[in-house]
């Protein structure tokens, strides 16, 4: 840059500064924003699952009723008579929540003596009804 003096009258002293360099790094910038902000605003739109206020419910007990090989039904490994297993039954299906009535046959035992089980199961009301095997 030089500076003016009296002799040199023609060359004037520039006083503003050159626009066009910043301009263009400006407009470089700008084209550079315009291509990334959509790549970086880009998302992936998941349906996610409302949460609850509700309260939990405890789960209900299960109740275990196995035949041996004999033909006799244990009541969460207690024996019980045919009768008894109809009030015990009842009695469960009253509860509320209503428990699991899970079924172990042995594989010894006549199928008859399993059905008869299911068949008292559903003249109590035992909604919930599973069988309980072996590998």
């Amino acid at each position: 840059m030089a500076f003016s003096s009296s002799q040199d009258d023609h060359d004037d002293v520039l006083s503003e500064i050159n626009m066009v360099p910043l301009i263009d790094v400006m407009l470089v910038l700008l084209i550079v924003f315009i291509i990334t902000v959509p790549v970086i605003q880009h998302a992936v739109k998941v349906d996610l699952p409302q949460a609850s206020t509700q309260k939990v419910q405890p789960k209900p007990a299960t109740v275990q009723l196995s035949v041996d090989a004999q033909g006799q039904y244990h009541w969460n490994q207690t024996p019980v008579s045919d009768a008894e297993l109809q009030t015990r039954l009842t009695a469960a299906a009253q509860q509320q929540p209503q428990p699991e009535l899970h079924i172990r046959g042995d594989k010894a035992v006549r199928y008859e003596r399993v059905a008869q089980a299911m068949a008292t199961a559903q003249r109590a009301g035992i909604q919930k009804l599973g069988f309980i095997t072996e590998p």
